[in-house]
């Protein structure tokens, strides 16, 4: 691993309150039709940074750039998340590589696993209770 560490999505959610940086960078369509993060100041403190496009599911070259444009700064921490913490890892150790974070994992993303019946109401951001709204 060469991003600083993977925490829950309580912890990230503490972090981000704190003063962290939290990045959701899961696609334009997944924040429209399942739904954004949102902190106590309202979701314009989540920066949204698509980590792949959609539709073609194509890396997003610009990405470090974008995040650092959204107001992340050398020695800030940031707390990467997408749908269930996959591409959250790669945006993690990118960030890394860019020497900037320490850049964190949000273990189980925004909808975490899926249930015996298909459905993400196991873990995540969502199902941790933490804030949310339809994006």
């Amino acid at each position: 691993m060469s991003y600083a560490g993977d925490v829950t999505p309580e912890q990230a959610y503490a972090a981000a309150i704190d003063g962290a940086m939290l990045v959701d960078v899961r696609t334009r369509a997944e924040w429209t039709y399942v739904g954004i993060p949102v902190l106590d100041g309202g979701a314009d403190d989540v920066a949204f940074v698509e980590w792949s496009t959609y539709p073609h599911g194509l890396l997003n070259e610009r990405f470090v750039q974008e995040v650092v444009e959204a107001g992340l700064t050398a020695g800030r921490p940031v707390y990467l998340l997408c749908r269930s913490g996959v591409r959250s890892r790669a945006a993690a150790d990118a960030l890394t590589a860019a020497g900037l974070g320490p850049a964190y994992n949000v273990l189980e993303g925004f909808e975490g696993e899926h249930d015996a019946g298909g459905q993400r109401s196991v873990s995540g951001w969502k199902n941790a209770g933490l804030p949310w709204r339809q994006g």
